[in-house]
């Protein structure tokens, strides 16, 4: 008799379950929504139709920023006194602007991926900044081994102090289980404190050209540049090695049946590289002096940038690490039950996020000259969240790219750089910077309803 009760309890549990898999919504139909249109397209005219559907759906992608950042260029390109937007030195000059932005969003987006949020990055990168700059500082007494330290040394040991911040947040966030927003924005206050510590009330550290080496070497990640030849050989030794990659990896997946690009979209994507490469690195190879010496190379801090958006962007989608990330952000439940390290990942992503943050606050130290306790960090922060969702990635978790940082950031200075030459007051571009946010996160808001209503109706 128990072994017919237990038959018909069980035959109960499997009807019980059956009933809840008819009325529950389909998922896999959403996911269709969201297959990448290289996945199904087996020629490049096939990709752009498939592509074009996704966009009129309102999956636009970074579409909207790009085409942001055409009419923001030609708008200030006409009103800017002289019509010097568009000019090599105010380009130049822009990207450096937009670095810190940049490196601040791309390690804001790990942290996004999931979900989170990290408001502590801002003071986090002053801390980087400090620790660097103090480290190649003039040695004072003999026995003093915290200054005049190699200057490769003094930024190694400033990410270790900032991967160690991140790690410590992580830790609280993930094994007391408290909301990322209060720890973080715990953090900011605690670490813009430690600032003041350590600057002095009225203190601050400088590098400048007349600095003796080590500081000098800091203050040349902005204001050093590449020779034009050795910027035209790093260009075709990239391309070689980034278009060969990719080359050799979709033939490699097609040989082996696998899914891959079709060639034609293999072709598109190393000749864009091709182009943009050339652009940049022939508008730095023009003379943007003002005066008697002239000014002609690639910044250090470009190839600084790019080097920062290509790990984020191979650790997200060539790393076993980065698939995880995008499954916890897309659904934390099944990813656990999957066998990912969910406290893992989230810890790593805080460690990852306050570690970019160290590089961007060493490029602030140098853009600036040096650091005071008037560095805005709460500034920065807001700056790189919203570099990152106008770049395209999404507030709710699971979706997101390095490159986005790099988009949305270069937005952010576009404006910034463009208010400021026409000479309008900083409340202006805080403001401007505000409807530029508002406008991306409205895009997102309605892709993610346009494709959560397609999905629906066919449930």
């Amino acid at each position: 008799m128990a072994g017919v009760g237990g038959n018909s309890g069980g035959g109960k549990d499997i009807e019980d379950l059956a009933a809840q898999a008819e009325t529950a919504p389909d998922l896999t139909a959403a996911a269709v929504d969201v297959i990448p249109p290289e996945i199904m397209a087996q020629s490049l005219s096939q990709y752009l139709r498939a592509w074009f559907v996704r966009v009129k759906s309102g999956d636009a992608g970074v579409l909207p920023v790009v085409a942001a950042l055409v009419l923001v260029a030609i708008v200030f390109q006409i009103l800017s006194p002289h019509h010097v937007y568009l000019s090599p030195r105010n380009l130049v000059n822009l990207f450096a602007q937009s670095s810190v932005f940049i490196i601040l969003a791309v390690g804001e987006t790990f942290v996004l991926l999931l979900g989170e949020i990290d408001l502590s990055i801002g003071y986090i990168a002053a801390i980087g900044g400090i620790v660097a700059g103090l480290l190649v500082q003039p040695q004072a007494p003999p026995s003093d081994y915290l200054h005049n330290w190699p200057w490769l040394g003094a930024i190694a040991a400033a990410l270790l102090v900032c991967a160690a911040i991140g790690a410590l947040q992580g830790l609280i966030i993930t094994r007391f289980r408290l909301p990322s927003f209060v720890v973080t924005l715990a953090g900011q206050m605690f670490w813009f404190g430690v600032m003041i510590i350590i600057l002095g009330q009225a203190g601050g550290l400088s590098v400048s050209p007349s600095s003796p080496g080590n500081q000098r070497q800091i203050y040349g990640i902005v204001y050093n540049y590449l020779d034009a030849w050795l910027a035209w050989l790093g260009l075709a030794v990239i391309l070689l090695l980034l278009g060969g990659s990719m080359w050799l990896r979709d033939a490699s997946r097609r040989r082996s049946g696998l899914v891959a690009p079709p060639v034609g979209l293999t072709v598109a994507k190393i000749a864009f590289l091709a182009v943009a490469g050339i652009v940049v690195v022939a508008i730095c190879s023009v003379d943007r002096s003002l005066g008697t010496l002239p000014i002609i190379g690639v910044p250090w801090v470009v190839p600084l940038v790019l080097a920062v958006v290509g790990g984020g962007t191979f650790v997200l989608e060539r790393t076993q690490f980065g698939r995880h990330m995008y499954a916890v952000g897309g659904n934390p439940e099944a990813a656990r039950r999957a066998g990912v390290g969910v406290t893992s990942i989230r810890t790593w992503a805080f460690v990852i996020s306050a570690t970019t943050a160290g590089i961007g606050g060493i490029v602030a130290v140098s853009y600036q000259n040096g650091i005071t306790t008037n560095f805005n960090g709460g500034q920065e922060v807001l700056y790189a969240v919203a570099a990152a969702v106008i770049g395209g990635t999404s507030l709710m978790g699971g979706r997101g790219r390095a490159i986005h940082g790099l988009i949305g950031g270069l937005a952010i200075g576009a404006i910034y750089d463009g208010l400021y030459l026409l000479s309008l007051p900083v409340q202006y571009q805080y403001i401007a910077t505000a409807l530029t946010l508002l406008a991306a996160v409205s895009v997102d808001a309605l892709a993610r309803r346009s494709v959560t209503s397609g999905s629906m109706a066919r449930v």
